[in-house]
């Protein structure tokens, strides 16, 4: 299933200058790893070694945060779109 990853302007220095990507995955979870794989430093950004998201990182699949759905495992349907959102001090 085809996804399209928004990569926000403080994260496209690990992602190649990359503003979205085209990934694939049937969960949240598969296409944050298909996202890892195509962009290595992005996972180590994102991720605790555990698998699961760093605290400050917010993930919305078509606007719904993805910690009031099933978080990593929850669905997506071909052509969603999924936007990272770190949190950022100093606002």
């Amino acid at each position: 299933m085809a996804v399209k990853v928004k990569i926000p302007t403080q994260l496209r220095s690990a992602a190649g200058g990359a503003t979205e990507a085209e990934l694939e995955g049937a969960t949240v979870r598969e296409v944050l790893d298909d996202l890892y794989a195509r962009f290595e430093e992005l996972g180590e950004r994102l991720s605790d070694e555990d698998g699961s998201l760093r605290r400050f990182v917010n993930v919305y699949i078509g606007g719904e945060d993805i910690r009031f759905l099933d978080g990593l495992d929850t669905p997506v349907q071909d052509g969603a779109e999924l936007t990272i959102l770190p949190a950022v001090a100093g606002g």
